[in-house]
């Protein structure tokens, strides 16, 4: 397995969700996390999950395809972690309490910093949900190529405020999961799916 071999991966699913028009925005999808058409309706399904409903405090990436996931943890009551983008400026921090009636306005990255307090000492947190490019069935996850899902996921362990039972999910389009992702050590794997009409929960234990 090569760093090559994953760009060209990753470029074979650019290609088909760019081709089969299933982006949401009229930018190309190439080098990012694909703001697929339908997350909304992914989001949704993960709200009506017993891990939605059971967690307090949720965890994103700061990724446009997961701005609903956002705006439904905050409608929801939840206290919302964000990354910043390329984790450059850290993590947010948004009381829900502090966004209401604003809610879809502070679910975006300017609305983010907006509403949201730069956090450093974490509280438990309940559901991780990140970007991703791609996914198989067993866990493995392919991000656009800059490690910042890892980083996250490998931060949020270091500091105890998660295990090896939280949910770690992901969402995405159904032609976004493949039968096998090419992965390297550092990859690290979720434990759940979700798409417009299907969750996947993946037992890594």
């Amino acid at each position: 397995m090569t760093v090559k071999d994953k760009q060209k991966f990753r470029e074979e699913i650019w290609s088909v969700l760019e081709n089969k028009d299933l982006i949401r925005t009229s930018k190309s999808c190439f080098g990012k996390i694909p703001n697929f058409k339908g997350a909304s309706k992914a989001a949704l399904r993960l709200q009506n999950t017993a891990e939605w409903q059971n967690s307090e405090t949720v965890f994103t990436s700061p990724d446009s395809a997961l701005r609903e996931v956002r705006e439904y943890a905050l409608r929801d009551g939840k206290f919302l972690i964000m990354a910043t983008p390329k984790i450059k400026k850290g993590y947010l921090l948004i009381n829900p309490q502090n966004s209401r009636g604003n809610e879809k306005r502070a679910s975006t990255i300017e609305g983010a910093f907006r509403w949201g307090k730069t956090v450093k000492n974490f509280p438990q947190i309940d559901l991780v949900v990140e970007g991703s490019l791609g996914v198989d069935l067993t866990g493995n996850r392919l991000g656009k190529g800059g490690g910042f899902a890892d980083q996250e996921i490998a931060h949020l362990f270091s500091e105890g405020v998660i295990d090896e039972k939280t949910p770690i999910c992901t969402i995405l389009h159904p032609l976004q999961i493949a039968d096998k992702i090419p992965i390297e050590a550092h990859d690290k794997k979720i434990n759940m799916i979700v798409t417009l009409d299907l969750i996947v929960r993946i037992d890594l234990l």
